[in-house]
């Protein structure tokens, strides 16, 4: 009834509908990585991991984790700031943000969002030690109402240094 090529189409076709279906996994967990830059962006040395635990929708709601690895924790940190682009229209809810170090929540003394120069500055109560895993946690954050891709750049003030403020690594969010 079918003729021979018939069915090898159809089992074809079947064979490349499962393999996306089977990869759409894939696509929900490429948002904890820093993803594929082809032209410009950081260094590799420089791009922190991170994750956007609900999908990193435009317009919705999420949580960011935003990792540094201890490898880049050579000092202690009083200060952390967090840079983002003039067109990231996002909003950031200062009063839920957390410092995790080595698994273990600090407290925080103080965030400041400075609008006007896209900042996010965190004030843990006590420093942040040297060497050890930190993740900064970001919840009940409004996403863009855009996609993109959105450059967060980390800075830290260490205790008793000049107000000068060192680079860390950049985070490349992208948001659908």
């Amino acid at each position: 009834m079918f003729s021979k090529l018939f069915k090898q189409r159809i089992f074809i076709i079947l064979a490349v509908l499962g393999g996306l279906v089977a990869g759409l996994p894939m696509v929900v967990r490429s948002q904890s990585l820093p993803g594929l830059t082809i032209f410009g962006g950081p260094r590799t040395e420089n791009q922190l991991n991170f994750r956007l635990d609900f999908g990193g929708k435009s317009s919705g709601w999420d949580r960011y984790r935003l990792r540094i690895p201890s490898k880049k924790m050579k000092l202690a940190v009083s200060q952390f700031a967090i840079t983002y682009p003039t067109y990231y229209d996002g909003k950031f809810d200062i009063k839920n943000v957390e410092i995790v170090y080595k698994d273990k929540s600090l407290p925080i003394q103080e965030v400041r969002w400075d609008k006007d120069n896209f900042t996010l500055e965190i004030f843990p109560h006590e420093p942040v030690p040297a060497g050890g895993d930190v993740e900064i946690i970001l919840s009940n954050v409004k996403n863009p109402d855009f996609g993109g891709m959105y450059y967060f750049n980390c800075q830290i003030l260490t205790p008793g240094d000049a107000p000068l403020l060192r680079y860390l690594g950049t985070w490349v969010l992208a948001i659908e």
